[in-house]
């Protein structure tokens, strides 16, 4: 019966999870598309983008509390009642500043939303199964970002109906919730004082530090990518339909390989397998930058890219998880959580501004110079590992 349940309780949660990739999926290109038809600049549309990860910035540090006081379930419920709400609202006003508000919000219920099954669901896994948890997290997430940025098609019939769809079936996963029993993270921890919570901090920095890099590096390529990479693809010539169509392909390619890479970093270890992975989206994001101009090259590399980065957040949240001691996980998951938006903030806007100040340089050049340094930092963190693993003694 208790197997039953947990079946039951992880089933609900990934789809939830399938929803919100969903509307974040939508949203980049969708907002992106409607505001370029009009002709915002690239980096007032990139600092748009930018307000649903200000809204999981300003948030973070008041998360921790009340998941460890009222448990999982209502923070999760919170999350996808005010994600809903403001995906209903988008369509009242059409404003700079409205939008960027709800995309505030929408970033606040998101995080609530994440944070809270995220970190429910590494609780519950064991270390032999953590790997393909978090993996079938990260793929649901995957297909409903995959599907996400077909919606924008729907703008030719009315523009508020990809926001009254996604909504709709936001409420509907929403409603599966009230379902669930609640629970409780450890509660060997103080968590009234601001001191506290910054201690806590740091000690989770000082555990984890290595595998809040890939979740930061998600977060940049996801957000630029979505929000950026539209109005690029406009400019050399690409159609909406085709630009929809390479955003589906690294999505598509990252769900093609999100379960077998959790499964195989649970064999050989999440370290070594983000090592590879970062250092082959390195690659094939040079290579896209080099065949930029050819739709059907281009497709294919970004569809290669997909496969070997689209799991680099939930590998980070895995590798996380083997670092982290027990009591300080509801942190650690946090600070992933603040490494992505703080990516995912970064990205647009700086991606904005690199296509405003050199026209020349391609999108996918930003990309794998972002990569290359991360890449540089995991190979330097692993040579330093392997040299302490050497230095202990024998027992």
């Amino acid at each position: 019966m208790g197997n039953v349940r947990e079946g039951f309780r992880f089933r609900v949660l990934v789809s939830v999870v399938a929803i919100s990739g969903f509307s974040q999926g939508m949203l980049l290109p969708l907002i992106a598309v409607l505001f370029e038809q009009e002709g915002m600049s690239a980096s007032l549309n990139g600092l748009n983008a930018a307000g649903l990860y200000i809204g999981i910035l300003l948030v973070s540090p008041f998360m921790e509390k009340p998941l460890r006081q009222f448990g999982y379930k209502p923070v999760i419920i919170f999350g996808g009642l005010l994600v809903s709400i403001a995906l209903f609202a988008f369509p009242l006003w059409k404003s700079f500043w409205f939008w960027f508000v709800l995309r505030l919000l929408i970033g606040i219920g998101d995080h609530a939303l994440h944070f809270g099954t995220q970190t429910w669901i590494t609780s519950f896994s064991s270390p032999e199964r953590r790997g393909r948890n978090i993996s079938l997290y990260g793929l649901f997430f995957g297909f409903g970002f995959a599907a996400g940025p077909l919606m924008t098609g729907l703008i030719h019939f009315n523009e508020s109906l990809p926001f009254i769809v996604s909504g709709a079936l936001c409420l509907i996963c929403w409603g599966f919730l009230f379902f669930l029993k609640n629970d409780f993270p450890e509660q060997h921890i103080e968590t009234n004082s601001i001191r506290e919570t910054l201690k806590r901090f740091r000690e989770a920095s000082r555990y984890g530090w290595i595998a809040f890099l890939p979740t930061f590096a998600y977060g940049f390529l996801e957000s630029s990518f979505n929000g950026i990479y539209p109005i690029y693809g406009v400019r050399t010539g690409l159609s909406v339909q085709e630009i929809s169509v390479i955003l589906m392909s690294f999505a598509i390619g990252g769900i093609v390989f999100q379960f077998p890479l959790g499964m195989i970093s649970d064999k050989y270890g999440r370290k070594r397998v983000l090592a590879v992975i970062l250092s082959a989206g390195t690659m094939l994001f040079f290579i896209a930058a080099l065949v930029d101009h050819s739709y059907s090259l281009l497709l294919i590399s970004i569809f290669l890219a997909g496969m070997v980065v689209g799991s680099t957040f939930s590998l980070g949240i895995s590798f996380m998880t083997d670092l982290m001691p027990r009591q300080l996980l509801p942190t650690g998951n946090l600070l992933c959580g603040m490494a992505f938006s703080i990516g995912s903030l970064i990205g647009p806007y700086s991606g904005g501004l690199a296509l405003q100040t050199f026209a020349n340089v391609s999108f996918f050049t930003v990309i794998s110079v972002i990569f290359l340094l991360i890449t540089i930092t995991f190979f330097l963190y692993n040579r330093r590992s392997l040299k302490k693993e050497k230095a202990l003694p024998l027992s």
